[in-house]
């Protein structure tokens, strides 16, 4: 995959209950690719949360989360309250503390992104127009549409919602999207 990029379609996501069984989560990609819950380096998932309830602890993980539709989520973690009622402002906080999340307005479905300390470094932007895709020495870069629209200038790839595209090696050129997109770069730490 060094230098190619790899279009990663939602319509082959398949629902996965949480590690703790409050919800539903479509992975979106894992690096080492295929690594189980506790051995990844880093993950990339779409969180779908329909009620109030306790999140996953995972022992040695950030955690990023992005409200990519709904309007918000209250979050609980290790004691301290964390209002995100603004959609697409990601949201870091570490993933091995008790945390809850409360629904005010409502389902929303969230961007996960979690990355082990220690082995990873991850940094999450949300896009919108044209940027090059750079992935990190040793590392890589994800970009996931929000919205139809999404191409790769100079290729084929065309992105739908949902729909992502990661890329290791050398850039796969510029990100063109006619809405949002969220641009994760994940590097050695």
């Amino acid at each position: 995959m060094a230098g190619s990029p790899h279009v990663l379609r939602a319509a082959g996501r398949a629902a996965v209950p949480w590690k703790n069984g409050g919800g539903v989560t479509r992975e979106i990609a894992a690096g080492p690719e295929g690594a189980a819950m506790d051995a990844f380096d880093w993950r990339i998932s779409l969180a779908e949360v329909a009620a109030d309830g306790p999140f996953s602890v995972f022992d040695g993980v950030d955690r990023t989360l992005t409200v990519v539709e709904g309007a918000g989520i209250h979050l609980l973690v290790g004691g301290e309250h964390h209002i995100v009622d603004e959609p697409l402002w990601p949201h870091d906080f570490p993933g091995d503390l008790p945390a809850e999340g409360r629904l005010p307005a409502g389902p929303v479905v969230n961007l996960n992104v979690m990355w082990r300390r220690g082995r990873t470094r991850a940094e999450t932007a949300v896009v919108r127009g044209t940027v090059r895709l750079l992935p990190p020495p040793g590392g890589a870069v994800l970009a996931l549409a929000l919205d139809g629209g999404t191409v790769i200038d100079g290729t084929d790839i065309a992105l739908g919602p949902y729909d992502a595209v990661l890329a290791t090696g050398t850039s796969p050129g510029v990100l063109r999207t006619m809405g949002d997109a969220v641009l994760v770069t994940l590097s050695p730490a």
